[in-house]
């Protein structure tokens, strides 16, 4: 039987995930692709420290090199992290000639556009399916699956931390600081989560699929993008009454002439959407497309185990292609390279939407007058208001839900409304998904 061989960069966490599978399940996945994958290096700086897996002698190297310059060797994976050595390592993978698969969802976000362009330089390929979602299948899913359809839509939850921290706050009360040490207890928190809970990994994974469905190129730094740390059991106690669930959505919508949207950001889900029900570490997206409709997609975002098995999953493709001397036959980003196009991503000022907006107000006669004409005065109607008991003995909370209104003249009104008395505390916003 013919032999492919590969090597890892980096061995932690998924890396072990994916030696295990590719070890444990070698006969089935040789039954699968005809040819049998061999694990032939690994290259850490720690070849000392105890793994779940047994390797036999001589594979686990701390020399990148030994891999990159193994012309045996004809896949790489790149499972160390982060924008510095992991694209180093890449860019040489991809010079040599050798296939990429990768989960660092940072580095295409951030240098996607060189790294395709190295790749083509060296008819080699870069596989990515687990760097959205873990093992859910979305990049396939766009790239192959809806390759006759035209993507309208994305709205996703893509990062398991911030999922289960909304999910203890939302089911036992909690404040948000509680929630975070619960999830790093429970290892769904990174010791550093700094990446998770302001947005930002949600956004990395944004961009890539942003890319692929809609054809563009999309710059990182025009995202929008706020996290969840703002996020209290008061809201989502008032979100409850309302009839939302507080999720942190990624949301992508081509909107026409190369113009979309992408912005990541706490919104309120109506219960009977499902993404309101996706709870706990757990991804979901839904995809909205011409001819289907919506597809949505459910599964672990993340873990040694569901992330190792979408590794696994591009090293097979991978495999069957080098097999049959058909590299290149699905281009990387969903469109051929020199069809895809610049897009604007429409400024987070022009977005019109309905939001909910809590106010801690002083406790004064006239104060709703005054901040409904602010309201006014920029065009935003009110749906509804809620004031209960007092936060304090000087301020009381006051909810209002909007009508459509336009995310430049909110901001607006918000800014003025502070002004009334500034020793009050700043008002929440939130955008509720309609």
């Amino acid at each position: 039987m013919e032999k492919i061989c590969i090597g890892m960069l980096g061995f932690g966490t998924v890396g072990t995930g994916v030696a295990k599978l590719l070890i444990e399940n070698k006969e089935v996945i040789s039954r699968r692709v005809g040819a049998e994958i061999v694990l032939k290096r690994i290259a850490d700086i720690d070849i000392e420290s105890k793994r779940d897996v047994e390797l036999e002698d001589g594979i686990l190297v701390n020399d990148a090199d030994i891999i990159l310059d193994d012309p045996e060797i004809a896949i790489v994976l790149e499972m160390i992290g982060g924008e510095t050595i992991a694209k180093e390592l890449m860019l040489k993978a991809l010079k040599n000639g050798k296939h990429v698969v990768t989960a660092n969802k940072a580095l295409l976000a951030g240098h996607g556009t060189e790294l395709y362009a190295a790749a083509a330089a060296g008819n080699a390929e870069i596989a990515f399916e687990a760097s959205v979602g873990g093992c859910m299948p979305i990049i396939k899913t766009i790239r192959e699956s809806l390759v006759g359809d035209s993507v309208r839509s994305m709205k996703g939850i893509l990062n398991g931390t911030c999922n289960y921290i909304l999910s203890k706050i939302t089911d036992e009360g909690i404040d948000f600081s509680v929630a975070l040490e619960q999830a790093t207890k429970s290892g769904y928190a990174e010791a550093d989560p700094t990446l998770d809970i302001n947005g930002h990994d949600t956004a990395h994974k944004l961009a890539v699929i942003a890319a692929l469905a809609f054809g563009v190129q999309v710059d990182f730094d025009d995202l929008y993008i706020e996290g969840i740390t703002l996020i209290t059991p008061l809201d989502i106690e008032y979100a409850g009454q309302f009839g939302y669930r507080i999720k942190l959505l990624a949301v992508a919508e081509h909107v026409g002439d190369n113009r979309i949207q992408a912005r990541v950001h706490p919104t309120m889900v109506p219960f009977d959407n499902i993404l309101s029900n996706v709870n706990g570490s757990l991804n979901a997206i839904t995809i909205n497309a011409v001819a289907v409709d919506d597809i949505t997609l459910f599964g672990k975002g993340a873990g040694m185990m569901p992330t190792g098995a979408a590794v696994v999953g591009d090293i097979v493709d991978l495999a069957r292609n080098i097999m049959h001397e058909a590299s290149g036959r699905v281009p990387m980003l969903s469109f051929q390279q020199e069809h895809i196009e610049n897009a604007t991503v429409v400024p987070m000022d022009e977005l019109e939407s309905l939001y909910y907006i809590r106010f801690t107000a002083p406790d004064k006669p006239g104060i709703l007058a005054k901040i409904a004409g602010v309201l006014g005065k920029y065009n935003i109607s009110i749906e509804s208001v809620t004031q209960k008991g007092r936060e304090t003995t000087d301020f009381v909370p006051i909810v209002m839900l909007t009508h459509t209104a336009k995310e430049a003249d909110v901001k607006k009104a918000l800014e003025e409304i502070a002004k009334i008395d500034k020793s009050a505390p700043k008002p929440v916003l939130i955008r509720i998904d309609s």
